[in-house]
């Protein structure tokens, strides 16, 4: 049986804590900031977990993390 490929855009998107979650940096931090308020633009500065039901899409395309 062959090896399972990861999946190279989820490789570089979601890194996986020590608790087995993933973690991920929330979108739109790049350019066009102006346009957004100050709130928004310090939120999405942190990163966050993956919720739980899309853990299992995570899982599939990442094998050999967890």
């Amino acid at each position: 049986m062959p090896k399972m490929k990861t999946h190279s855009g989820a490789k570089k998107r979601f890194k996986i804590i020590g608790k087995g979650k993933a973690k991920y940096k929330k979108p739109g931090q790049r350019h066009l900031l102006t346009g957004d308020s100050g709130n928004q633009n310090r939120k999405s500065r942190k990163a966050v977990l993956v919720s739980e039901s899309d853990m299992k899409i995570i899982k599939k395309v990442m094998p050999y993390n967890f």
